[in-house]
């Protein structure tokens, strides 16, 4: 198998058993054995455990932010923004089920300028629903007494989907971003 193959075959297997394990509850040889291959062996694959994390974990950010980008930038209301946004958010989450756990739990393992790197993509990220946010209240459309907790409300919404979402449950990812995002538009009050 090429090398490449290979790298993208342990970074899979890494993704799931950091998923499962936790990133610190996963060792080199759980990687390597699972691999079918010798601990010393992975690393002529890799330099570190730390980098099969990051790159799971910057793959992860670069999909959130590849999805939402454009929904940003288009010219439809803030209101179809925040659907289509919030489609976008569960659709990454319903593609990438254990790298999205790996991303929400495990990022803060990272160290130094890694640590930085992803955190300066969730900003980013975060920085593009205050917008969505900040242009449907300009549109008159939101009413929003706190900007950060309407943002908080979405994301935390968005990212817990990975603890119960099925590919085989009843409701396909955009139904229940349809769901969601009428209960935040339309409320719980009569």
């Amino acid at each position: 198998m090429p090398k490449k193959g290979r790298r993208e075959e342990i970074l899979a297997i890494a993704c799931r058993l950091f998923s499962q394990k936790g990133y610190h509850g996963t060792t080199i040889r759980d990687i390597s054995e699972a691999c079918g291959i010798l601990a010393g062996s992975l690393y002529a694959h890799i330099n570190t455990k730390e980098d099969l994390l990051f790159e799971i974990t910057n793959r992860g950010a670069d999909a959130f932010l590849q999805s939402l980008a454009p929904i940003v930038e288009s010219r439809v209301t803030a209101k179809q923004k925040l659907k289509q946004a919030v489609r976008a958010h569960i659709q990454v989450v319903e593609a990438n089920l254990e790298a999205a756990t790996v991303f929400f739990h495990e990022w803060k393992a990272l160290t130094g300028e890694r640590f930085e790197q992803i955190q300066e993509k969730r900003d980013q990220y975060e920085g593009m629903w205050s917008a969505i946010l900040a242009e449907g209240v300009q549109e008159g459309i939101f009413q929003l007494q706190d900007e950060k907790f309407a943002r908080l409300l979405i994301l935390s919404v968005g990212n817990w989907i990975y603890q119960w979402y099925r590919p085989d449950g009843g409701l396909s990812a955009e139904e229940i971003a349809d769901r969601f995002v009428a209960l935040m538009l339309h409320g719980f009050v009569r």
